[in-house]
């Protein structure tokens, strides 16, 4: 390989390591986000699964088209 070659491929992994670092920053700070997002537990809502868990409501097996 020449020294040209040699260089250029150092270059492709510099720019992948620092897509890597930038890429793993950002999804820190999504997960940071997101456990900041998080609610308490409802109180005297539905027992079980989300009743609108496939975009319409569901009880004892019943759904419901709003």
């Amino acid at each position: 390989m020449s020294s040209q070659a040699d260089s250029k491929g150092a270059e492709i992994a510099a720019r992948i390591a620092e897509a890597g670092q930038r890429a793993a920053a950002e999804a820190e700070q999504r997960r940071t986000q997101a456990q900041a997002g998080k609610l308490p537990p409802e109180l005297g809502g539905p027992k079980g699964l989300e009743p609108t868990r496939y975009g319409d409501w569901e009880r004892k097996g019943i759904a419901v088209d709003f």
